[in-house]
């Protein structure tokens, strides 16, 4: 699938994402809290996800060991220990980060399929930790995660009040995201991904690079996944397996990767396709697989790729 990138500067960027604000502001008292939460919450681990394939060019199959140990990590703090939710979930999202440093030093020395392998065999080890971890309750998971008072004061028991919270964090999160890409950081990762060989050459350091690329996008998705284990209040091995893994592939793939708001997109669908396809069980599964298959065939750039090569175009 090509890759199609947006400068996401001007002032029709700046409406649209002040557009995209207040109706994530206005959401949650016309739709279903919780469900919106869990959109946002993959929607930014999504986009971590993208900030490594999209703009590095390193593809990882075990990016859900940082989504989900962050998710255990941040769960267990707020039930075991009365961690508040702010100190709760900057704990998942430092393991995932110090996780991603150790991940990222062993797996940016391969390159292509070895290092998505490499990132694979670390994500079982970890998978396999969590099921043998007494803190885990192995497949249990831990359930019934407290919404302790943010920062000690506002009680967070309230939905539309943690829907907020988990909003302030995605904007946080994007808006990170987003100032890494257009820097001159995230221009040296556009390079390493169109011509390693030519980055190498001009002297740059691409292993340095790639490491830190790989540690900012490992931080993010626990970003996401501990503030996912609060909102939803469950954290279980779902979100440490392989499945997991692939399903952040399909939904950078089909909003479009190496895009800024295709990832976010993409996990939207496919949250709303599990949320409101639940019924039918399995075949939610056959589903999701047939859409992917048409929005290659039609959109290969993936959905707002596409959009936005043919506006380019036009």
């Amino acid at each position: 699938m090509n890759v199609t990138t947006t400068s996401g500067d001007g002032k029709s960027s700046r409406v649209l994402y002040a557009v995209l604000l207040v109706g994530a502001v206005v959401a949650p008292f016309i739709g279903y809290p919780n469900f919106l939460m869990s959109c946002l919450c993959f929607g930014l681990f999504a986009c971590a996800f993208n900030l490594l394939i999209g703009y590095t060019g390193l593809l990882s199959f075990g990016h859900a060991m940082f989504f989900g140990f962050a998710a255990y990590i941040s769960g267990y703090t707020s039930k075991a220990w009365g961690w508040t939710p702010e100190v709760a979930i900057l704990a998942g999202t430092a393991s995932a980060t110090a996780l991603g440093l150790v991940v990222g030093w062993l797996a940016v020395r391969r390159q292509g399929i070895y290092f998505a392998m490499v990132t694979l065999a670390l994500s079982q080890m970890v998978y396999f930790f969590c099921v043998q971890a007494p803190f885990t309750n192995a497949e249990d998971g831990i359930q019934g995660i407290p919404r302790n008072k943010l920062l000690g004061i506002v009680d967070t028991n309230n939905d539309v009040v943690m829907y907020f919270l988990v909003l302030v964090v995605f904007v946080f999160g994007f808006w990170l995201i987003h100032r890494i890409i257009h820097s001159p950081f995230g221009q040296v990762l556009k390079s390493i991904r169109e011509n390693e060989p030519r980055a190498l050459s001009l002297g740059y350091d691409v292993s340095k690079y790639k490491l830190v690329a790989f540690v900012l996008s490992a931080g993010l998705a626990g970003l996401a996944g501990a503030t996912k284990a609060l909102a939803l209040g469950l954290a279980t091995l779902t979100d440490v397996t392989w499945q997991m893994s692939g399903e952040v592939v399909l939904m950078t793939l089909l909003g479009g990767m190496g895009t800024v708001l295709g990832p976010v997109l993409g996990a939207g669908i496919i949250v709303t396709m599990q949320n409101y396809l639940s019924g039918v069980g399995s075949w939610v599964n056959i589903i999701m697989g047939g859409t992917f298959i048409v929005c290659v065939l039609l959109f290969r750039r993936g959905i707002v790729g596409e959009i936005q090569f043919r506006l380019g175009k036009k």
